[in-house]
């Protein structure tokens, strides 16, 4: 699988999501657990759910009880998301374990997935700005606008996924090494976030 093809596999996600457009419906992956094509799916499914979610929190007409759920939903998606994202790193280290760098390789400024994660992100800009761009109840000012808009994302989607192809690459002939820092989201553990242990005593 290229990175070219990614952008397919994430349209995809994106658009059975919105068969249901509920953010409580169910992820029926169609790809093989443990493939690339599975956790891709996976991830792009989760920020589908997330785009929704950060929808509904901004509605100002919310029950605040209601908004604190949808809020720590969110962050409970983030780290989620965070974890696939390291899933999909680990699923590069080990293709590419028996690549020898060459002498003087470099290291990227982000691994292969934190970068496939803008362009799942980008999917579902493009998805939904390309809603807004044909939305016959909005204004041709409104349209045009967002007609603008998508242009620009397409063009970034390119741009990315040609650098991501670049990327991958660069380290399967040695040329970029990929290192994988796990990340360490302090708020999110009871023995680092002060205010969470604080409240332990």
């Amino acid at each position: 699988m290229n990175a070219f093809e990614f952008n397919d596999l994430f349209d995809k996600a994106v658009a059975a999501y919105h068969v249901s457009d509920d953010v409580n419906a169910a992820c029926t992956n169609p790809y093989a657990p443990g493939s690339l094509e599975f956790l891709l799916y996976k991830k792009c499914w989760i920020d589908a759910v997330q785009w929704h979610l950060e929808d509904i929190i901004r509605d100002p007409r919310i029950d605040p009880a209601e908004a604190l759920s949808i809020k720590r939903w969110i962050d409970r998606s983030n780290q989620e998301r965070t974890d696939m994202v390291e899933y999909i790193d680990s699923y590069f280290l080990d293709k590419f374990k028996d690549v020898v760098p060459k002498p003087g390789a470099k290291i990227n400024t982000e691994t292969p997935a934190w970068a496939i994660d803008r362009l799942s992100i980008l999917a579902q800009k493009i998805y939904h700005m390309k809603i807004e761009a044909f939305r016959e109840d909005a204004s041709e000012e409104h349209r045009t606008k967002c007609s603008e808009k998508l242009a620009v994302l397409l063009q970034q989607r390119e741009d990315l996924t040609s650098a991501i192809s670049d990327l991958l690459e660069d380290i399967a002939s040695g040329d970029k090494f990929m290192k994988v820092y796990k990340q360490m989201k302090m708020y999110n553990d009871p023995s680092l976030n002060p205010v969470l242990y604080a409240s332990e005593k």
